[in-house]
């Protein structure tokens, strides 16, 4: 059984590529809405709650974890690799290769939440294979993609304004492919737009045997805004307390 946690549905694009390639496989997949969302959040603070969702999948007896969140991936991987007894998957190396892979020219542009562009990781590991990288944050972008607001092409515009000539954009946010349309006809087709749920899936594929009864729980830590859309209707969605 595979534990999955995000700080909202933007991981639910990770789970859907790893169902892909692991159709037998046992998911748990837990939100912490609660504190929703990390990207505005204090280092210290993104640590403590990826360490509380990393605990609670632990103790459901999952045999590994994916962080399912970019944010998360950048500032906690490290520690929680050191402190959970099960192996850690972050999705920061995926998406590096998966935009490495795509770029002809080497020039990529990075979109993220403010802390993970702020980490500077995904700059720093796409430079070091000698690619030009312009990255941006995108506050208000995480909201918007969980309530399917109105208002998401317009912060998206707003957002990539600046970007310069680039041949490939990397979605840096697990969020982000939600509006991975609106992004795409902003930036026009000449632009491939990547992030890394399918090279960590066959990564983790690669690694994990495909044995199970194809079932998914889902978990929530609770939220003070409602439950969006995309918990759509025939998920069982239980409360962590």
């Amino acid at each position: 059984m595979i534990g999955i946690f995000d700080s909202g549905i933007g991981g639910l694009t990770v789970l859907d590529a790893l169902r892909k390639r692991m159709p037998h496989c046992d998911f748990v997949y837990a939100a912490d809405r609660a504190h929703l969302p990390y990207g505005g959040r204090e280092p210290e603070q993104i640590r403590r709650f990826a360490a509380q969702m990393a605990d609670f999948l632990c103790d459901l007896e999952v045999e590994q974890i994916v962080i399912a969140c970019n944010t998360a991936s950048a500032v906690a991987l490290p520690g929680l690799r050191l402190i959970c007894r099960v192996p850690v998957w972050g999705m920061v190396d995926a998406g590096v290769d998966a935009a490495t892979r795509a770029t002809y020219s080497g020039r990529i542009a990075v979109i993220g939440t403010q802390a993970t562009i702020a980490s500077g990781i995904f700059q720093r590991k796409l430079a070091a294979r000698g690619s030009r990288v312009w990255a941006q944050a995108c506050p208000g972008l995480v909201h918007a993609a969980e309530e399917r607001s109105p208002d998401a092409e317009a912060l998206i515009r707003h957002y990539l304004r600046d970007m310069p000539r680039v041949d490939t954009l990397l979605l840096g946010c697990t969020h982000f492919p939600l509006l991975r349309a609106t992004i795409q006809k902003i930036v026009g087709p000449r632009v491939r737009i990547v992030d890394g749920s399918e090279v960590l899936a066959a990564k983790v594929a690669a690694e994990v045997a495909d044995e199970g009864r194809g079932e998914v729980r889902y978990y929530d830590t609770g939220a003070s805004i409602a439950r969006p859309a995309a918990w759509i209707s025939g998920i069982e969605l239980s409360t962590i307390r």
